[in-house]
């Protein structure tokens, strides 16, 4: 009798320290960023990819040079009926607002750059406002777009800048480990387009910029990743339900 009694106790006793366990390891999950209640990957509350259960993946396009190029990138998205999002910064905004109005038309998703494309990362909360506050409310001005996505200017960022954007109803995004294709430094179309489609899996987020080299490897970049069966959508689409 006393070993069944102590049996039954054992078996609450290891039910009691699973169950603490599991709530320490949430807690720890919660305090450190990790987003276990979606297949996105967030950290620190930036998101550096979609559902990675799915198929999705998405061109992340910041803009503030390049417009040259961007007429027939235009040209080769629609060719293959996709449809990604551009980063605008406030600055490039302002030079070129009939552009900006011309890729909102053509259906793509327009988010937020900063407005003079600082290190937002060594910004105080009031600047890093500041850069995100004013180039949204450019955009809608311009094009009535009230963007919630923002991708910090050469990925700096830091604890005040994901709170302000969080504050300013936004999302802030990075790219995806592996998945900058540095298009601003090398300008090898091939290598461009190997860093864009390598090791490639649902959820990605591509960096690419508006540069010639981009231009030339984005047609093969898109046919690759859509015979590997990935669709391309926007950001937004991509973190759907996140």
């Amino acid at each position: 009798m006393k070993t069944k009694i102590w049996t039954i106790n054992g078996r609450r006793m290891i039910c009691n320290v699973v169950i603490v366990l599991m709530l320490v390891t949430i807690s720890c999950m919660a305090f450190y960023g990790v987003n276990f209640v979606t297949s996105a990957k967030m950290y620190n509350g930036v998101y550096y990819s979609g559902d990675e259960n799915s198929n999705k993946i998405s061109l992340m396009i910041n803009v503030y040079w390049g417009t040259e190029f961007i007429d027939e990138m235009l040209n080769i998205l629609s060719q293959n009926d996709v449809k990604t999002t551009f980063f605008v910064g406030g600055t490039w905004a302002v030079r070129e607002s009939e552009m900006l109005k011309k890729i909102h038309d053509c259906g793509h998703e327009i988010g937020n750059h900063g407005y003079y494309h600082k290190n937002q990362g060594k910004l105080s909360a009031e600047k890093n406002n500041e850069e995100i506050l004013n180039t949204h409310n450019l955009v809608k001005e311009l094009i009535g777009v009230e963007m919630n996505l923002f991708a910090p200017p050469s990925g700096s960022y830091n604890k005040k800048t994901v709170e302000v954007a969080n504050e300013l109803g936004y999302k802030t995004i990075m790219w995806t480990e592996g998945r900058d294709t540095i298009d601003w430094r090398d300008h090898d179309s091939n290598v461009i387009y190997e860093r864009a489609i390598k090791n490639c899996k649902g959820g990605d987020f591509v960096l690419m910029h508006p540069t010639e080299a981009t231009m030339n490897a984005l047609d093969k970049i898109i046919k690759t990743l859509k015979s590997k069966g990935f669709e391309l959508c926007p950001v937004s689409e991509n973190l759907n339900g996140f």
